[in-house]
């Protein structure tokens, strides 16, 4: 059974940083395209980032494109998203997905299978 496990959301200022990391386990980590997605109150969810089963290939939300950072470690079976120059238009839970169907990372939530539970970022003005 699938399980991803979202950890490091919480308060930051404007301007501040945080690092998500989701921890995945029941599967072979290193055969997964893995995404991260938001949600803020009354919005849909939105992608903002992505990477490919080997992290060589990753993609970006144009609204964090500069700022935030996906990495994967196979070995350590854990995805992060590294968050700097927060703003609080970023405000909102953070979800990590998984699929192993997919070659090339979704930028669709449909496009994954498996789901956190996520975790909320707070960034106050």
């Amino acid at each position: 059974q699938v399980q991803l496990v979202e950890s490091g959301g919480g308060l930051v200022q404007a301007g501040g940083s945080l690092r998500l990391s989701c921890a995945a386990s029941g599967r072979t980590f290193s055969t997964s395209c893995m995404g991260w997605f938001r949600q803020a109150p009354g919005k849909e969810r939105e992608f903002v980032s992505a990477i490919s089963r080997s992290g060589s290939s990753t993609f970006y939300a144009d609204s964090v494109k500069g700022r935030f950072t996906i990495s994967r470690d196979n070995a350590k079976n854990t995805v992060y998203l590294q968050m700097n120059s927060l703003k609080p238009a970023d405000t909102a839970v953070y979800y990590c997905a998984a699929d192993w169907s997919l070659t090339v990372p979704s930028m669709d939530p449909r496009g994954f299978d498996y789901w956190g539970q996520g975790t909320q970022v707070t960034v106050s003005s």
